[in-house]
């Protein structure tokens, strides 16, 4: 009886402590967990401690409020030239709604892969190859824009779709390469081409200056040469017009070219003008009769006949001044005679009477 009484109490206590623990129910934070009572939705526990009647109330598993990223398998799509894709995409998104998850969709993940294959398809149908491939941007955005509508009925907010890859099909890899290959084996080309035409231009440019500054040089030097050229011809003109030479000078200046013109080695015949002929006979002429002093000669001589005269000048002073000393030291009676004073043209010397 007493043992009756025991297991009886035990049963009890158990029951208690299992009713206890039933109705105490802890969420986590940022999770949710639907309650049934008899069948019907009664309410969505919130993070903490929650109490529930036990074999009454039905609590249904925790569903995560958090961020949630899904990779989905590459799926192939058609595109508008009639080319198989294979694309993966990324989602992320977001329960809002603890409620609608559970009873608006049976599984909002398998859900959202569905609407995501179709929606892709129908965004990138309209598209041929190079657009979708270029265009990650623009469908991303088309995706994003249709699941965000669809799935807030389900108590879901898609915040991003991101295509991870688009793999076209090996053929089409290969015509792509084939044709960056090309492109850029153009451009390559093109660059060259460039290069070669700018290296061309450069030299020309640079043989054109130099052209340019050879030909101020030479036309510089050309310039100078003439300038002294007519200097020389300008002095020796004015000193041949200043000296007044006579025709033989010129004739025998002109002899002396002719020496000239025999000079070439190839020089094996030669004319002579016929101004040639009168000017021999000038040169002849010339040292036949009596060349007249020039001015410059006829000067000379005038000098000299000058200091000849001033000489004799001179001397004839110095005569006369040694005659009066002696006629002034001689007495009266001796005065009367003189030494002989020399001719005036040189002849014999004379005695000077007293009376002269």
């Amino acid at each position: 009886m007493d043992l009756a009484l025991l297991v009886a109490g035990l049963l009890v206590a158990l029951f208690v402590v299992v009713t206890v623990v039933r109705a105490v129910r802890i969420v986590p934070q940022a999770r949710a967990r639907n309650v049934e009572r008899l069948g019907r939705y009664q309410r969505t526990l919130k993070p903490g401690l929650n109490f529930v009647i036990p074999y009454i109330d039905r609590v249904y598993p925790v569903i995560d409020l958090r961020e949630q990223v899904v990779s989905f398998r590459p799926q192939p799509v058609i595109t508008e030239d009639n080319l198989v894709v294979e694309i993966d995409t990324v989602l992320y998104f977001q329960v809002t709604d603890p409620r609608a998850a559970a009873y608006e969709i049976a599984s909002y993940l398998q859900a959202v892969e569905q609407l995501t294959v179709t929606t892709l398809r129908n965004v990138v149908g309209s598209m041929d190859l190079e657009v979708t491939l270029t265009s990650r941007d623009r469908i991303n955005s088309l995706l994003r824009g249709v699941l965000d509508e669809a799935t807030g009925k389900w108590g879901l907010r898609v915040n991003r779709v991101e295509i991870k890859a688009i793999d076209p099909p090996k053929t089409i890899k290969d015509a792509m390469e084939k044709q960056m290959r090309a492109e850029r084996d153009k451009r390559a080309a093109i660059l060259a081409a460039e290069g070669q035409r700018q290296s061309q231009i450069l030299t020309a440019q640079g043989d054109k200056q130099g052209a340019i500054l050879r030909a101020e040089g030479e036309r510089a030097s050309a310039i100078l040469k003439a300038e002294g050229q007519s200097r020389a011809i300008d002095q020796v003109f004015q000193a041949v017009h200043r000296n007044d030479p006579d025709p033989k000078l010129l004739a025998y200046q002109y002899l002396q070219v002719l020496p000239q013109l025999a000079q070439g080695e190839g020089n094996t015949f030669w004319v002579i003008p016929s101004e040639v002929t009168s000017a021999l006979q000038g040169v002849s002429r010339a040292f036949s009769e009596a060349v007249p002093p020039s001015p410059a000669t006829r000067e000379v001589h005038a000098s000299e006949e000058l200091a000849a005269r001033a000489a004799a000048d001179a001397a004839q002073a110095e005569q006369a001044a040694a005659d009066a000393v002696a006629d002034a030291a001689e007495p009266d009676g001796v005065r009367g005679l003189a030494p002989p004073v020399p001719h005036a043209n040189g002849g014999p010397a004379r005695p000077v009477q007293a009376g002269d």
